[in-house]
């Protein structure tokens, strides 16, 4: 399976890149082979100008959602370390998105063979301008804290406090950990 993910953003003129710092991306999939479309979202990450992958979760599952769906979520954490600002690393993970949407799968409600989403940037908190910092259901989201307390278990969502905590408070929601199943990281 290839897909061909233009690397560079697009859009308006703005700035794409600051200072180095270090990002967390959330990946998912449920339709299509859900492990190959997680690692070739890495790969494509990977071939990111201005961003390198560092590390990345276990691979975790979770039930169909919505109830009736197709085939339960794979889940990972991508941490990375880029020079990318924040609109322009979504507007990437939007890229990624849509070069798989490309081959037609996804199109049924409740199938999306990969999601990318930017959980958090460098620490920061804000509303506005650009895309919200931490995304805004990280903190009560299982499928984002239960990948991410396996990488790290010290780790901190701005804004909320530590990502332990918020999976004590939260549950796993049959967010469960696959030891079968595993990432690379790019080469």
């Amino acid at each position: 399976m290839s897909h061909d993910v233009p690397n560079t953003p697009s859009g308006p003129a703005s700035p794409v890149f600051g200072t180095p710092c270090t990002a967390v991306i959330a990946l998912g999939a449920n339709a299509g082979h859900r492990l190959a479309s997680l690692q070739a979202a890495v790969d494509a990450l990977g071939d990111t100008p201005g961003l390198e992958v560092t590390a990345l979760s276990p691979v975790c599952e979770s039930a169909p959602r919505p109830p009736g769906a197709p085939a339960p979520y794979l889940h990972a954490i991508a941490v990375v370390r880029t020079a990318l600002l924040p609109a322009a690393l979504v507007e990437r993970g939007r890229a990624v998105e849509e070069a798989f949407h490309h081959d037609g799968i996804g199109t049924r409600p409740g199938q999306q063979e990969i999601g990318v989403d930017l959980v958090s940037y460098d620490g920061r908190v804000r509303a506005e301008p650009g895309p919200a910092l931490p995304h805004p259901a990280a903190h009560r989201s299982a499928r984002v804290l239960v990948p991410w307390y396996c990488l790290d278990p010290a780790a901190l969502l701005p804004g909320h406090g530590p990502v332990g905590e918020l999976l004590a408070a939260q549950g796993s929601a049959g967010v469960v950990p696959r030891r079968d199943l595993y990432l690379s990281l790019p080469d």
